[in-house]
């Protein structure tokens, strides 16, 4: 499932059109920027304080179903699963079996047909677009495939935006530090069509993780990439995921990655298998 655009260029800045759902245009740039420098406007309190001991995200009960010509089609079937802080899950399954419309859910991009999911205290869906949007930018980090880095940004600008767009201190120097932590200080000044795959996924990697987000979600990280280049970008997340105490969701088709993470489970046609 393609993510959505803006959701690929800003960072998960906004509600997007979600999956199987007619479109809307997107907002622009600076209602997004609006927003996200003014995110408490959006927010409901939470209903608990995160911490060592609560789940940082629970899944109960999620379904997800939509009309076609030949009537119902299930996607989800009865979802439920907890994730601890700091804690690492890879969803696997069969292209089809519903992994990525999951993880859109649970990023609150798309809404379930039943269910709930609760991230750090809050039922997102109990949220309307905005105020999820605003969560989204201040909690979760999203890597892709693809890249997804805006072409017409250096390396460094594109680590600067969700900073920016966040309304956070020292987005230069914060940006820059993160991408000398992944390799990439010498690289900079260079615009993503100059880049090798593996260093954009690195880029991707710096731009996900800047903002420290409680929850990081994957979506098939290392799919565009050669085996060896596939290798290091986990190695390097991974080793991010550890040091900045990120809960780290992966959807993967490859079971060697997904035996890295602390658990997995395996979605067979819209259902968890086992």
């Amino acid at each position: 499932m393609p993510w959505p655009v803006d959701v690929m260029m800003l960072c998960c800045a906004e509600a997007v059109p979600r999956p199987n759902v007619p479109s809307k245009v997107a907002p622009s740039a600076p209602k997004l920027k609006s927003r996200l420098n003014n995110p408490l406007r959006f927010m409901t309190q939470p209903s608990f304080e995160n911490s060592s001991t609560s789940p940082l995200m629970v899944v109960s009960h999620l379904s997800k179903s939509v009309q076609d010509a030949s009537g119902t089609l299930h996607i989800l079937r009865d979802i439920d699963f907890h994730l601890a802080p700091q804690q690492s899950l890879a969803i696997v399954g069969a292209s089809g079996s519903g992994k990525s419309t999951l993880l859109s859910i649970m990023a609150g991009l798309d809404t379930p047909s039943q269910g709930t999911v609760v991230l750090s205290g809050q039922d997102l869906f109990a949220l309307d677009e905005d105020q999820r949007a605003a969560w989204r930018a201040r909690h979760i980090g999203f890597v892709f495939q693809s890249f997804q880095l805006l072409g017409n940004m250096t390396a460094l600008e594109n680590v600067m935006l969700p900073l920016e767009l966040a309304g956070l201190p020292n987005p230069r120097s914060t940006a820059k530090d993160m991408l000398v932590r992944v390799g990439l200080g010498e690289r900079l000044s260079h615009y993503p069509k100059v880049l090798s795959g593996g260093e954009q996924q690195r880029v991707a990697l710096a731009r996900a993780f800047v903002v420290k987000p409680s929850l990081l979600l994957a979506d098939e990280p290392t799919g565009s990439l050669d085996h060896a280049s596939g290798e290091r970008i986990m190695d390097l997340m991974f080793s991010l995921n550890q040091e900045l105490g990120t809960t780290l969701v992966l959807v993967t088709h490859d079971p060697k990655l997904a035996a890295r993470c602390d658990r997995s489970i395996t979605i067979e046609a819209g259902r968890v298998k086992g």
